[in-house]
């Protein structure tokens, strides 16, 4: 089990938006919170699973 940071919001037809904050190019939907947290699930698995060439990811980096 691990644990992701998603940034998700409600539109105006309520349907549910949303992404992975490491990896905020690959944006999902969903009808109910549910399913968008399933649907962020899924892009998970295939970004760190390799099966998306060429990912930008977005990190922390500390400045000496």
């Amino acid at each position: 089990m691990q644990t992701v940071t998603i940034v998700y919001w409600q539109d105006d037809d309520g349907k549910w938006l949303g992404y992975l904050k490491k990896y905020p190019d690959y944006l999902t939907q969903g009808e109910t919170l549910e399913q968008l947290k399933e649907n962020l699930e899924d892009i998970f698995k295939d970004v760190t699973g390799g099966l998306i060439p060429k990912v930008k990811t977005v990190e922390e980096m500390v400045i000496h």
